[in-house]
């Protein structure tokens, strides 16, 4: 049985504990979740037309990506950090990180609307007409769900619980309306054929709008976490504005994905 070791100095007291190794099996399980869910489900779908295999991983894999999220959050918002501070950093790393692979997806849709000539139409044959109303309805929606946030960390930073949680409900409910606003404008895309083998542009179209929206998912749980955590007393500060600097990030890359993936 661990015990903690105090020792007492003539000049005063010096509390020594033990040191110990934190572990989580929460990267582990997002990592292969997200390893069957993207390369292995998509390629066995898209390249080789094995539906059965594809169904199977990804249904193996989205369980596995949804158990490592919940968990890695729960940490977050009951366990203490055993490096104090280190979170903001932590987040900043995992945000460059971010950065890189949209940069990658955007580099892949530029190098493809960039060879195609002048005379070319574009969008590619097959492309129904894109709704250029709802991109900036949905941007409205995110640019007021970080400003509702924002609120909401003030509130909490003068210890007003009841305030805190109803602005991040607000954000929540926003969040919310921009997952059902894109779920709205994929149905409507796939009753008229257009799917992501469809073209070259549907292929760039449902990378990035679908990757921008599965972050937009991971940033709603942790707000929900955060509600959560916060009505038992069970959530750390840290959790509450890394949860912001991601949801910041989110609603940045979104005026891009927009402005690149509707007008251009």
């Amino acid at each position: 049985m661990h015990q903690i070791v105090r020792a007492e100095t003539l000049h005063g007291a010096h509390l020594h504990h033990e040191h110990h190794w934190e572990w989580s099996w929460a990267p582990m399980a997002i990592s292969f979740g997200v390893l069957l869910l993207l390369p292995v489900a998509f390629a066995l779908k898209f390249v080789y037309q094995l539906q059965l295999p594809a169904i199977i991983a990804a249904g193996v894999g989205t369980p596995l990506v949804l158990a490592g999220i919940s968990k890695w959050i729960y940490e977050g918002a009951t366990q203490h950090s055993a490096i104090s501070n280190v979170s903001p950093v932590g987040v900043g790393v995992f945000i460059i990180g971010e950065i890189l692979i949209f940069l990658g997806l955007f580099a892949s849709y530029w190098t493809l609307r960039l060879s195609v000539s002048a005379e070319a139409v574009w969008p590619p044959a097959g492309t129904p007409h894109l709704n250029l109303v709802l991109p900036l309805v949905m941007t409205a929606i995110l640019v007021a769900s970080s400003l509702t946030y924002h609120v909401a960390e003030e509130r909490l930073d003068h210890d007003r619980k009841g305030a805190f949680l109803f602005w991040l409900t607000l954000s929540i409910a926003l969040g919310a309306t921009f997952l059902a606003c894109t779920a709205y404008e994929y149905t409507h895309l796939f009753e008229e054929g257009f799917l992501p083998a469809t073209n070259q542009f549907s292929a760039a179209f449902y990378s990035l709008t679908g990757f921008h929206g599965s972050h937009v998912l991971v940033g709603l749980a942790s707000f929900v976490a955060i509600f959560l955590g916060m009505v038992f007393g069970r959530v750390h500060r840290n959790l509450v504005k890394v949860a912001g600097i991601y949801w910041h990030f989110v609603d940045i890359v979104w005026f891009f994905v927009a402005s690149q993936v509707y007008f251009w």
